[in-house]
């Protein structure tokens, strides 16, 4: 049984996350976000973490101190897990609390981590006492019906994103491979400028045209080839899919390990777009 109300925490604190989420998001931006990792209506941080903190932390729950400080590093271990074991994952830092005072990599920080230990204590005392009898009403059989189809579609979103995510990393690297030889090309094309105007400063007048001559085949290839590389990089820059659109806009300080400067790029162009 206690397996059996661990999983009815996770979706139900899951989805109590996301709806604080979207709500925090909606008096900042002054628009509906949908938040989270996934694209269903749930951030499983909140379930895990705040499963964790009942699972461990309940027979704790008559002394409030001690209950606060066992709450705050708890949560301060999860949410740093979470993001250091994602980063490696998907080479993307999700969130970063890199300007905050006290943080450790970015991933956590004093202020949220003493929010987050403050919050716990008002679930386990105040809010968690009301949910389980919530979920104590619904009949075992029927917890299970829900359950199940409930796992079936989570991690069939977890896999749907890790994939669209998969393959967004592919297209930054693509990008930024074409981003390198276009500056290798502008380097190569000034190259040939400069000795173009160098050797046609030495010679005599009747060499010029010669020289012009043979130049000036090898630099419009060169041209060519450039405007190749930008049409593809435009194309690639074009194909965000539904799902990356959500992520950009539900982690705006979301980080590319490996290609910083083209995610940038490609978040500025969204926000223009949109």
């Amino acid at each position: 049984m206690q397996i059996y109300y661990l999983a009815l925490y996770f979706f139900t604190y899951g989805l109590l996350g996301w709806c604080t989420e979207v709500a925090f998001a909606a008096v900042k931006e002054k628009a509906f976000v949908n938040r989270g990792f996934l694209n269903g209506p749930i951030c499983p941080i909140y379930g895990v973490g705040v499963s964790a903190v009942l699972w461990f932390l309940t027979p704790l729950s008559g002394n409030l101190p001690v209950l606060y400080i066992a709450s705050t590093v708890l949560v301060t271990v999860l949410e740093g897990l979470t993001g250091y074991f994602m980063d490696r994952i998907f080479h993307h830092k999700w969130w970063d609390y890199t300007g905050q005072p006290l943080n450790i990599g970015g991933y956590v920080c004093l202020i949220f981590s003493l929010v987050w230990g403050a919050a716990c204590v008002i679930i386990v005392r105040v809010i968690h006492p009301i949910i389980h009898e919530a979920l104590s009403v619904i009949p075992f059989m029927l917890g299970i019906v829900l359950l199940i189809p409930l796992a079936v579609v989570l991690f069939a979103d977890l896999y749907v994103t890790s994939s669209s995510i998969l393959k967004f990393n592919r297209q930054l690297e693509a990008m930024d491979k074409i981003a390198g030889e276009l500056r290798e090309l502008s380097d190569k094309l000034g190259e040939t400028i400069y000795e173009n105007v160098m050797e046609t400063m030495e010679i005599k007048e009747e060499g010029k045209k010669r020289l012009e001559e043979r130049i000036e085949e090898p630099r419009e290839r060169l041209e060519e080839y450039g405007e190749e590389l930008k049409k593809r990089y435009e194309e690639l820059a074009g194909q965000r899919g539904r799902i990356v659109r959500r992520l950009v806009s539900a982690f705006p300080k979301m980080e590319s390990r490996h290609h910083k400067e083209i995610l940038e790029e490609l978040k500025i162009k969204l926000r223009d777009r949109f």
